[in-house]
């Protein structure tokens, strides 16, 4: 027990530095995601379908294979095979690469959540901004986008908790987030190893975490309930 609370400051001070890395990724991904995503689903709905056709494709390939697979060949592929590593060195250059690959699947993922709002919207809607003289883009923004936002609301914010966890899998191009920073005791860092409670303690982030953000999305319903679609 002497021991535990001797290693405990120098543990909770390497979490928090992993935790800090991986708040920064989960941040910058759905900075990301959210506008591309958008732009993803007007590209899947496209009448143009050339344009349509391709991005459903593009979707289908990053919605059907694991992330840690897109992880390994976006940041091991200009490398191998231009013989270019184009992110740098380093834990930025890592961080880099992982957020470029944590960007383009969710902003898959989303794509669909909103193309699902957006045509769930009954054509009349359409038609009746149209006979009022609202333009396309008139029409989406005054008419359609509040009701979208509330339909989706549900599947988002499942999807952005679980991209909290999905943050761990950053660490196979060796990312220093919060689960290799737990990890690393059982293998030898500030001195300590062979200790796996600091793994624990990782879960009591995660935990900590999903919760504050299940709270907000749940305020979030409730105040979108005067929309009752």
């Amino acid at each position: 027990m002497t021991q535990f609370f001797q290693q405990f400051p120098v543990v909770f001070q390497a979490l928090n530095v992993g935790f800090l890395q991986t708040l920064k990724l989960f941040g910058a991904t759905l900075l990301g995601a959210l506008p591309l995503g958008l732009l993803i689903s007007f590209g899947s709905m496209s009448k143009f379908k050339p344009l349509s056709i391709v991005t459903r494709l593009i979707v289908w390939v990053v919605r059907g294979t694991p992330l840690m697979i897109q992880l390994l060949i976006i940041f091991f592929f200009p490398g191998l095979v231009w013989g270019k590593p184009i992110w740098g060195g380093g834990e930025s250059g890592r961080f880099l690469a992982a957020t470029v690959a944590f960007i383009l699947n969710y902003a898959c993922y989303f794509s669909e959540i909103y193309r699902g709002g957006i045509q769930s919207i009954p054509v009349g809607q359409h038609e009746a901004a149209q006979v009022l003289g609202l333009s396309k883009s008139q029409t989406f923004f005054r008419v359609v986008l509040l009701q979208v936002v509330k339909r989706i609301v549900p599947p988002m914010s499942n999807e952005i908790i679980t991209l909290v966890k999905d943050t761990s899998l950053a660490r196979i191009i060796a990312l220093q987030e919060i689960i290799w920073a737990g990890q690393s005791f059982m293998k030898g860092s500030h001195g300590i190893a062979g200790q796996i409670w600091p793994l624990f303690f990782t879960g009591v982030y995660y935990l900590l975490f999903s919760g504050l953000l299940t709270i907000l999305f749940n305020r979030l319903e409730k105040k979108l309930d005067y929309f009752k679609v």
